[in-house]
């Protein structure tokens, strides 16, 4: 047991605590001896880490939230790198959340240990200039789309493509008949997925525009039946937003509950994000659509450097879904759209084509799922 590695590795918020305990379990199939320290949630607690400090604590987004716990962030950042130099792992593994990670890593390089950080940070989107700031921050960057390593190479970067999550999310495994009996759905009645993010600052900007959508549907599709997959801290929030809609939506919580919504739908409407992609594996119509200030609009316009927002969009090279974004996410044009994948067979029948050779690119090259092949990049520091 003397021999045993010891992994230091780090999550900052649920996405990366799924990533994170599905990493543990591959590398103990490779090394069941393997310890794993560090901070996470209650995912990779499951798996037997025990977190230095709660995880939620690091799990703040934006400068409004940020800037109150500047401090009290700041006291997790000493104790993380004071706790790495105690310990002295064999590798650090740091996943996504790039504000605290990062800066972690940059802390504990005097101290020679390898670094792994896990989801590469999107600059090649926009900020691209950023990447200057990455050298000497980690041996190894494990990527979750085919194009980053290439990316990332141009600046002499070591990149590896290891498979997107979402290959082991069950997206495509869901069950259309259970979720129609367990909410008495008619067979014939449509179902509409509609996604408008899962944190507090996001569902207040889509939920009103898929509300009065909803109202323009329901004239022309009088059985339509929404349904609002949603993360459980948002719950109320949707809830009370959806309180005056004229078509009252299934508000769906739980992830195979969500997957079943999937199974029975014919169209959804979703911001953009990794939620297109779990659509895209369960081959559900869609288009994407968003809405921010026009000052944030503005700038983002100026910033931003690649041609699609939807990921679908960015993996195929082309327009698979309709970008329905700011001026464009209006009620008039959301029905209409949702109209034509509902009822246009060819439509729906495009993108469902064209999402099997998306799904395809998200595979690593040696088919193994995406967290196999992430232990095999890590344990090849051993």
């Amino acid at each position: 047991m003397a021999d045993a590695k010891l992994i230091w590795m780090l999550a900052g918020e649920a996405s990366g605590d799924v990533l994170g305990a599905r990493l543990i379990r591959a590398l103990r199939e490779l090394q069941p001896d393997i310890r794993v320290t560090g901070v996470g949630g209650v995912r990779m607690e499951s798996e037997g880490l025990r977190s230095l400090f709660p995880m939620r604590e690091l799990a703040v987004m934006g400068l409004a939230e940020v800037l109150p716990r500047l401090l009290s962030l700041r006291r997790r950042m000493r104790e993380a790198a004071d706790d790495i130099a105690r310990q002295r792992p064999d590798l650090i593994v740091t996943i996504d959340s790039p504000g605290f990670a990062l800066r972690l890593l940059k802390r504990v390089r005097p101290l020679g240990i390898p670094r792994v950080h896990y989801v590469a940070p999107q600059v090649w989107a926009w900020r691209e200039h950023r990447v200057r700031e990455f050298p000497g921050l980690w041996e190894r960057l494990l990527c979750l789309l085919p194009f980053e390593p290439d990316f990332f190479a141009r600046h002499g970067l070591p990149a590896r493509f290891v498979g997107h999550p979402v290959l082991q999310s069950g997206a495509d495994r869901g069950d259309a008949e259970r979720f129609r009996d367990r909410h008495d759905i008619a067979p014939d009645a449509p179902v509409l997925i509609l996604m408008p993010g899962s944190r507090r600052n996001e569902v207040p900007r889509l939920l009103p525009v898929f509300g009065r959508t909803l109202e323009r549907l329901a004239a022309d599709i009088p059985n339509l039946v929404p349904v609002v997959p949603t993360a459980a801290t948002v719950a109320d929030t949707v809830r009370a937003a959806a309180r005056g809609w004229r078509v009252a939506p299934i508000i769906v919580t739980d992830i195979d509950e969500k997957h079943d919504a999937y199974a029975a739908a014919g169209a959804a409407l979703t911001k953009s994000g990794t939620s297109t992609l779990e659509l895209a594996l369960a081959g559900v119509p869609m288009a994407v659509t968003y809405r921010v200030n026009p000052a944030t609009a503005f700038l983002a316009r100026r910033l931003i450097r690649v041609p699609h927002v939807a990921m679908v969009n960015l993996l195929a090279g082309r327009t698979v879904v309709p970008e329905l974004l700011q001026q464009d996410c209006t009620p008039a044009k959301l029905a209409d759209t949702v109209k034509r994948l509902l009822q246009d067979p060819a439509a729906a029948a495009a993108q469902r084509a064209a999402f099997a050779e998306v799904v395809a690119a998200l595979h690593a090259p040696g088919d193994r799922e995406p967290s196999e092949e992430a232990a095999l990049e890590v344990c090849s520091f051993f």
